[in-house]
């Protein structure tokens, strides 16, 4: 039965090669070694000499080698065994360090990481090891945090309610139709958050059933344009489509929600009397086709860029919230663009210098 332990199993293997290797050269050495000792002798074959060579002669030589033999073996066994031990423990001793980080990520310590020193396939799988350490610390960082932020989301509208309810109950609030409307404005809140929180989940775990077809991203920018279009007229906003053809292998629907966040997006945060641009292209290089929408808004700093895509995340929180806004509109932008096979991006100028934001999925 083989031992458990990755150095024993090392140097049991180490031994067992070694004792392979002796007994190969004790028997080549006690079949060839008298023949050896003849020609030195001057007693080749044939010779009549080398016949008569004293039988004590050859007992004592086959003697002497055999000891010689188990001397070397003995020498050679305790220097394998002392070599084996060193080669042994330096190739365990980084697969048991990360044995022991991946028990210790087991019981959730994920900022456990290896070192990366040995050189070759123990040097990747470290920087492997790593790699995976990383992302599940970030998968939890982001778990634990959408935890809060939905339960923050939840705080207030179910607040508003208990009030509301608290004050019908005990006749402090009489039940007009303000009130009424005051209580489904909430629970449409609720059923929004939560509408959007299994949108998001469907995208990210590759839940949603998708029909890829050719869909040609200027029409789709048409009419979902004409969507918006009385929306946007009431502040005295235009919807300008500009861009040619660009025909895409994806999902038209999904799509189509897409671009509807993004303009949802633009036209929250676009001056009144001011232009949305939807711009479609599609590059000479490259397998992809673009879709744009641009608004003259209060713009991103740098580091929103990136941020305005994660969950919950409000450039301007007050007003987000009272446009009755999610938080998790753009988070379910990028989620499709990944499941689309696509990306979403966003680029800026600085603040007060307006937004563009982006989407890339593959060319039909």
């Amino acid at each position: 039965m083989l031992p458990r332990s990755l150095r024993a199993r090392l140097l049991l293997a180490f031994l067992v090669v070694a004792a392979a290797a002796l007994g190969t050269v004790g028997v080549a050495v006690l079949l060839v070694g008298p023949g050896y000792f003849a020609e030195a002798m001057g007693h080749g074959p044939g010779d009549p000499a080398g016949k008569a060579m004293d039988e004590a002669t050859r007992i004592a030589f086959g003697d002497a080698m055999r000891r010689a033999l188990a001397g070397a073996t003995v020498i050679a066994v305790v220097t394998a065994a002392i070599v084996s031990l060193a080669v042994a423990a330096r190739i365990a001793a980084p697969i048991a360090g990360l044995a022991a980080a991946a028990r210790r990520i087991a019981g959730g310590h994920y900022a456990e990481r290896v070192p990366v020193a040995e050189p070759g396939e123990l040097e990747e799988l470290a920087s492997s090891f790593n790699e995976m350490a990383a992302s599940l610390e970030a998968t939890e960082r982001r778990r634990l945090q959408l935890v809060g932020d939905v339960a923050h989301e939840l705080r207030t509208p179910l607040t508003t309610l208990d009030g509301y309810l608290e004050g019908l109950q005990d006749g402090v609030i009489e039940p007009r139709d303000e009130t009424w409307r005051l209580l489904r404005a909430e629970t449409g809140r609720l059923n929004r958050l939560v509408s959007d929180l299994s949108e998001l989940w469907s995208a990210e775990a590759r839940q949603l059933a998708l029909e890829m077809k050719a869909v040609d991203l200027a029409d789709v920018a048409r009419d979902v344009a004409g969507q918006f279009a009385p929306v946007a007229a009431q502040r005295g906003i235009t919807i300008e489509v500009t861009g040619g053809s660009a025909v895409a292998r994806t999902d038209r629907d999904r799509l189509a929600q897409i671009l509807a966040n993004y303009l949802s997006n633009a036209l929250r945060h676009a001056p009144d009397g001011s232009t949305v641009t939807v711009v479609t292209s599609s590059p000479p290089s490259g397998g992809t086709v673009r879709l744009s929408v641009s608004d003259a808004g209060p713009g991103l700093a740098s580091d929103q860029v990136d941020a305005v895509f994660e969950r919950f995340y409000r450039v301007d929180p007050a007003r987000s919230r009272a446009a009755g806004g999610s938080g998790i509109g753009l988070a379910i932008v990028r989620a499709l663009a990944g499941a689309l096979g696509g990306r979403a991006w966003a680029e800026s100028a600085g603040p007060g210098r307006g937004s563009t934001f982006h989407l890339e999925v593959p060319r039909a």
